[in-house]
């Protein structure tokens, strides 16, 4: 039996969904094999007869009397930060069919989706969630521990339905740049509708870049209602999710210019992700999230 996407309408074993995603068709996609060297402390375990002695943590017994094991991060090839726009133009569309994605819940299911790849893989793994300012940021581990800490947050953002939480995509983008691990490979889930006027975002995608960062921007949008501005010709209201903002108006007063103006802006990041040497990923949510994972990592397998 192939698992739909509404089988997890609401998210509520988003964990399973993930693991299905990955088993059906990306394992094996990077190579990271185990190397058996430690290189960061992650955690304790009590030590267990028959365990090795050299790992006991001797400090912790002298003050507890109790023995436990040091458990460390392994080496991995690959340390990757996933960070997702929590804005609220995120959550849209707001009406849709059942078993239908907004933003927010595609970018999570294809997040979880590529955390767990990475689990497989042991490859460290980090999340970063932004709107106006960081709201998480952790940094990247492979211990199972930390994968479920992250799969949590995910659960946290898809059962919030903030409005009018704005984004300074550019901002926090910076941030992100300064703090995480140098060389990391830093996967963007974003409308990438900060602002029409986009240089302060390709500054940042820019400083990213001079970090040594590898970089893919999943630009994600709903392409039929925000590209192609594909609504009946009748009076709508038409109120911006992040402001609250409303304007009245009938759709073909402005569908000419509106299409122009978003073709245009497209093409400039498209633009500037090839100066930069960016992966640009269409993610159009209406064509499904098991759809884009698997045409993008069909792709960057060839490349690996």
């Amino acid at each position: 039996m192939v698992l739909q996407q509404h089988d997890f309408f609401q998210f509520d074993q988003l964990d399973i969904l993930a693991r299905q995603v990955v088993e059906g068709f990306i394992i094996g996609l990077h190579k990271s094999p185990y190397h058996g060297f430690s290189v960061e402390f992650a955690e304790h375990r009590l030590h267990n007869i028959g365990d090795s002695i050299k790992d006991i943590d001797w400090k912790v017994f002298a003050r507890t009397e109790k023995l436990y094991t040091k458990k460390f991060e392994e080496e991995t090839n690959l340390r990757c930060q996933i960070v997702i726009d929590i804005s609220s133009s995120m959550l849209f569309p707001q009406q849709r069919e059942k078993g239908k994605l907004n933003k927010l819940e595609f970018s999570c299911v294809s997040a979880a989706a590529l955390m767990h790849l990475l689990k497989k893989q042991r490859d460290a793994v980090g999340l970063t969630l932004f709107n106006q300012t960081i709201q998480v940021q952790t940094s990247a581990k492979t211990n199972a521990l930390h994968h479920q800490l992250l799969m949590n947050e995910l659960y946290r953002v898809l059962s919030k339905n903030q409005l009018e939480q704005t984004t300074s995509a550019a901002k926090c983008l910076h941030q992100i740049a300064d703090t995480i691990h140098k060389r990391s490979l830093v996967i963007i889930f974003s409308d990438m509708l900060d602002s029409m006027d986009s240089n302060e975002l390709f500054l940042a995608l820019q400083h990213l870049k001079h970090s040594k960062h590898e970089m893919v921007l999943f630009h994600v949008h709903d392409k039929t209602k925000e590209l192609d501005f594909n609504f009946e010709n009748r009076p709508y209201k038409f109120v911006d999710m992040e402001t609250g903002e409303e304007l009245k108006l009938q759709p073909n007063q402005v569908k000419d210019i509106y299409v122009q103006k978003m073709k245009e802006r497209t093409a400039t990041i498209k633009l500037k992700c090839a100066q930069y040497k960016i992966d640009f990923v269409e993610a159009n949510i209406n064509d499904g999230f098991q759809a884009i994972l698997m045409s993008y990592l069909v792709k960057r397998n060839k490349m690996i």
